[in-house]
């Protein structure tokens, strides 16, 4: 991967499929009565061929895709 196509989290760190992020900013879940509140962790990511979105996974909400800039590395 070159480097305009490499995924980065908020603070720049590089993402890869299978790491797992924590959300930085309490965010709304579209279609969904659901909050994930800040420091929620969303373990085994997926890279899309969006470089500003990855799709993954908490105990509230499944099937999620999350904003880069929402999220650090763990």
């Amino acid at each position: 991967m070159s480097d305009e196509e490499t995924v980065k989290d908020s603070n720049g760190t590089v993402l890869n499929d299978g790491d797992s992020v924590q959300v930085i900013k309490d965010l709304k879940v579209k279609g969904s009565s659901v909050t994930l509140k800040r420091g929620t962790i969303v373990k085994s990511i997926r890279l899309t061929s969006d470089l500003d979105e990855i799709e993954g996974r908490s105990d509230q909400v499944k099937g999620l895709v999350l904003k880069t800039c929402f999220v650090k590395k763990v």
